[in-house]
């Protein structure tokens, strides 16, 4: 099956026009996010994982590649099925996890994404 197969019953253009202002307006909300987090004192570090795995999943936003909710869920979800020592009693989530490095074949891909992507 092709990559670009149509998902429902709109156009293209018609997806466009439906949805553009709403998503304009969420990616807005990322760049004030980033903005702030830019214009924010250091604090001790803790929670930088959580900002380079956003950073990781926008690089997904471009790459051109297909299913970009499947594989941004998969990047930012916890796959252990223990609960550590430390976690037991916690409520709440970070909502990322942290990271192995890139490697720099994978570095190079985020780097440049594919012609094809829109």
């Amino acid at each position: 099956m092709s990559e670009n197969t149509q998902s429902g019953p709109q156009t293209r253009d018609q997806v466009i026009n439906t949805y553009f202002a709403e998503h304009r307006a969420k990616l807005l909300d990322v760049a004030a996010f980033l903005d702030r987090v830019g214009r924010a004192k250091a604090g001790n570090g803790d929670q930088e994982y959580r900002l380079e795995a956003l950073e990781r999943a926008v690089s997904l936003l471009t790459d051109g590649r297909p299913q970009r909710v499947k594989r941004i869920l998969e990047l930012l979800s916890d796959h252990t099925s223990e609960i550590p020592q430390s976690a037991h009693g916690m409520k709440g989530a970070a909502g990322a996890v942290r990271l192995p490095p890139l490697t720099a074949e994978a570095a190079g891909a985020v780097a440049a994404p594919s012609k094809g992507a829109r």
